[in-house]
């Protein structure tokens, strides 16, 4: 009798149904296990016309971009149906951002998701957007819903300025949280004024920074035009993507793998010791949309 050789994808295929099988005779319900075998999903989109000649983003090709994103990340095919799947009248929502004066959250992204959470049904008096002002915000203060928009960039303390540590102005003391190359950042959404309230997060990948020295660092050479959002509601898996990008970057730039100074371990924290998230690239589902070319992933 010939002896059937398995290849990996049989072999994974197989074994996949006979855990499930297993599962389903020990009576868990398959629908969980399904969930738990789902990968964690990434959005990213992009677009070579989102910057005008001088650099400047276009409202109206965000919005666009926006849209896709968020039909993309809610599976829903009319991108109105999947804001509104997202927030409710009732909501109060901030949207928080980052106001760093050589890479900020550009208004266009800002006004952007703005328009989107009032055309899902919210009143324009129940929507804040803020950066450094959150802890004084009556809006963030009574928030029930929030959404982390930023700009990713290299960081003097973090090793990069991602959607995790945007978070760090919801306490009194950030510098607090700068130890050890700010491992723990994770930690500030477990906070009352932020846990649980994240329905988007988008790390904007329009001119990233790849590399910098010193605090507050800043080089027109070390940003480039991607024409990118970075879009989930997973903000660790978000960030472990942009985080590869930059790497890949890097490398392309200083033609050698060159690590972050400092190494940007909260990141990978966040999912091993604080399990805010996955930060596994096996574990995360890159879901292209729109220009692919040089996309350095």
């Amino acid at each position: 009798m010939k002896k059937k050789i398995f290849t990996r994808r049989e072999f994974i295929h197989d074994s996949s149904l006979a855990t499930l099988g297993s599962a389903l005779l020990l009576g868990a319900p398959a629908g969980l296990l399904a969930q738990a075998q789902k990968k964690t999903q990434v959005i990213l989109v992009r677009d070579k016309d989102v910057l005008d000649p001088s650099g400047k983003p276009r409202e109206e090709v965000i919005r666009k971009m926006l849209d896709n994103a968020v039909s993309a990340i809610t599976g829903k095919s009319d991108p109105l149906e999947g804001w509104k799947s997202l927030f409710k009248p009732a909501d109060v929502v901030g949207i928080k951002t980052n106001a760093w004066q050589f890479i900020p959250t550009p208004p266009q992204v800002e006004q952007s998701i703005k328009k989107g959470v009032l055309e899902a049904g919210i009143k324009e008096s129940q929507i804040g957007i803020d950066d450094r002002g959150v802890l004084k915000n009556p809006i963030f203060q009574k928030a029930t819903a929030l959404i982390n928009a930023r700009p990713m960039r290299t960081h003097h303390w973090a090793g990069v300025g991602s959607l995790i540590k945007n978070y760090i102005m919801f306490v009194p003391n950030p510098s607090d949280y700068h130890g050890d190359s700010c491992a723990d950042l994770a930690t500030i959404w477990n906070l009352p004024l932020v846990k649980g309230k994240t329905r988007l997060n988008v790390l904007v990948m329009l001119t990233p920074q790849f590399h910098s020295i010193g605090p507050h660092g800043f080089s027109p050479k070390h940003i480039w035009s991607y024409g990118g959002l970075l879009v989930g509601v997973d903000p660790v898996a978000v960030d472990s993507v942009g985080l590869r990008i930059l790497q890949a970057k890097r490398k392309e730039f200083f033609k050698e793998d060159r690590p972050f100074s400092p190494p940007a371990k909260h990141i990978q924290l966040a999912d091993t010791r604080h399990h805010l998230g996955t930060a596994d690239p096996q574990k995360i589902e890159l879901v292209r949309l729109g220009h692919a070319q040089d996309s350095l992933i």
